[in-house]
């Protein structure tokens, strides 16, 4: 009982743990829990939840964020679209037997996100942040025609679609746009240095020192600029960040605002006001397909395990296609849950074939819902 405490204490902020008497309570009594402990916890757990898209709400409306969306089941759109685009970011990347195509699928993960936001903020979403910042040229029609207006991608996206072997801070520190016949696109690509000292880095030190060393740059890339009104872009994964930095990054980010509030060359925005008084003018007209891990896809594809999976999926996606009359819902959804890219990205890397077994129980499932026999792979 006490391990089943610590795991679920572990996994909330720290904040919560202090703020909220009763888990501040159950925190100081440190052992010897009951299950009446455990029942609070979980209950306040479900109650946390509850107050995020409230919070998200309040804050979108007095204009301190803007919410981007993600598509739904979080897939690699470019893979959804075609596997042989992951030749595209890299030509030594090792193919599935068959190429996985269905650009549909890909739609239906971005009207999904679309719609779950609409339902939720009143409004439809202006920004997308693709899966992985994983694009390509081939889904930027599915994406315009969604109602988006803008996307996010890493630099070396950029470089590649500019046809640039040197690192260019003028070209990254602006918008862009992508003029197609089905509309138009704005992209903005992350400055992938400075976005991954805080992803990656800063969680070593002490987090004035941190932020001394992060207030250094943009005071660099001012004085290179010389006052200039320019863009710089911070994306990361927030995962990838705060849980290990101390207290959950909250003394990191307390005065990592306060030094940018009282900054005299510094103000934030979001990307949709940027573009109000910015708009983007210089047209790429061939976007590189690629993702931020090293411009390219193999975290997804390319390895054996990671190849076979996708065999695995377009036998099932097939075995979709082949039933005449009704599709049983569900049967649709677990599709859609099979494409999301954490199967692939644990694919052949999975320490202890937890992801691997979770990925056989769905499409097992999935064979079930569509009163199919599982394919004999599949069983353990």
């Amino acid at each position: 009982m006490d391990l089943q405490i610590y795991f679920n204490l572990a996994w909330i902020d720290p904040s919560f743990r202090q703020s909220i008497p009763e888990l501040k309570k159950i925190s100081a009594k440190e052992r010897f829990f009951k299950e009446e402990d455990k029942q609070i916890i979980l209950d306040k757990q479900l109650s946390i939840l509850k107050e995020i898209i409230p919070a998200y709400r309040l804050f979108k409306q007095n204009n301190q964020i803007e919410i981007s969306v993600t598509p739904y089941y979080h897939p690699i759109l470019p893979l959804l679209y075609s596997t042989n685009i992951a030749k595209e970011a890299n030509k030594k990347t090792t193919l599935p037997k068959k190429e996985f195509s269905y650009p549909l699928d890909a739609k239906e993960h971005i009207n999904s996100a679309v719609e779950y936001y609409k339902q939720r903020f009143d409004s439809a979403p202006d920004g997308m942040w693709p899966s992985e910042e994983a694009v390509s040229e081939h889904i930027l029609p599915i994406i315009i025609q969604s109602g988006i207006k803008w996307i996010i991608a890493d630099e070396a996206i950029l470089f590649k679609s500019l046809k640039l072997k040197k690192r260019n801070t003028r070209l990254l520190y602006q918008p862009h746009l992508l003029k197609r016949k089905d509309g138009e696109l704005n992209i903005v690509f992350r400055d992938r240095n400075l976005s991954d000292l805080i992803g990656f880095n800063y969680h070593s030190i002490k987090e004035k020192d941190a932020v001394n060393n992060f207030m250094g740059h943009l005071e660099n890339i001012d004085k290179a600029f010389k006052g200039k009104e320019i863009l710089v872009t911070i994306a990361m994964d927030g995962e990838n960040a705060w849980e290990f930095f101390r207290n959950d990054g909250h003394d990191y980010l307390e005065l990592f605002y306060q030094r940018i509030s009282d900054s005299d060359f510094v103000r934030t925005t979001t990307i949709n006001e940027y573009l109000k008084t910015n708009p983007a003018k210089n047209n790429i007209k061939r976007l590189s397909a690629g993702s931020w891990i090293y411009g390219e896809f193999g975290k997804w594809i390319g390895n054996p395990s990671k190849v076979k999976y996708w065999e695995y999926l377009l036998d099932a996606r097939k075995a979709l296609e082949q039933i005449k009359g009704p599709i049983n819902e569900l049967a649709w959804k677990k599709m859609y849950i099979l494409e999301g890219s954490d199967w692939f990205w644990w694919a052949g890397e999975d320490p202890d074939g937890s992801f691997d077994r979770l990925f056989r129980l769905h499409l097992t499932n999935f064979y079930k819902l569509i009163a199919q026999d599982t394919p004999a792979y599949l069983n353990p």
